[in-house]
């Protein structure tokens, strides 16, 4: 199994630049992998666009906001989402107990990423190359 971060996810969702071609080249090279998300990317993209909602000067202004909103949620209908479940949980104690030193939305998606030994793809490689057993590259680069 791979698993995208959020970085990885947002090159899928806005297809415009160059990263989008590279990580799309790089996917295709791999047929036969499961690729999939996990539950915390899905909740740091919501926390995202809720924060932009709330920004929004006006009702209108809410207009493109919803619509992006809406769109974001068919794009993860697309996608198998995997859970932060008791085997993660217990990959995140023992991680907190060695001193991992990362944000702990990194570290709930290092330790699903591990739990599920799954690959994770990131640009964020400085902060998940701290965390053991855990397989990190980035494809966008």
């Amino acid at each position: 199994m791979i698993l995208l971060d959020t970085d990885h996810l947002s090159e899928l969702r806005f297809p415009e630049g160059q990263k989008h071609a590279t990580l799309r080249q790089r996917m295709d090279k791999a047929a036969g992998e499961t690729f999939a998300t996990t539950i915390v990317n899905v909740e740091e993209q919501m926390r995202g666009w809720l924060a932009f909602m709330k920004r929004a000067p006006d009702v209108d202004a809410q207009i493109e906001v919803y619509e992006r909103l809406r769109k974001m949620l068919e794009f993860f209908e697309e996608w198998e989402i995997i859970d932060l479940d008791s085997r993660a949980v217990q990959e995140y104690r023992r991680l907190k107990k060695e001193k991992v030193r990362i944000g702990s939305q990194d570290l709930k998606i290092a330790s699903i990423a591990v739990a599920n030994e799954a690959l994770l793809l990131s640009a964020n490689l400085r902060d998940f190359r701290k965390v053991p057993g855990l397989r990190v590259e980035c494809w966008i680069e």
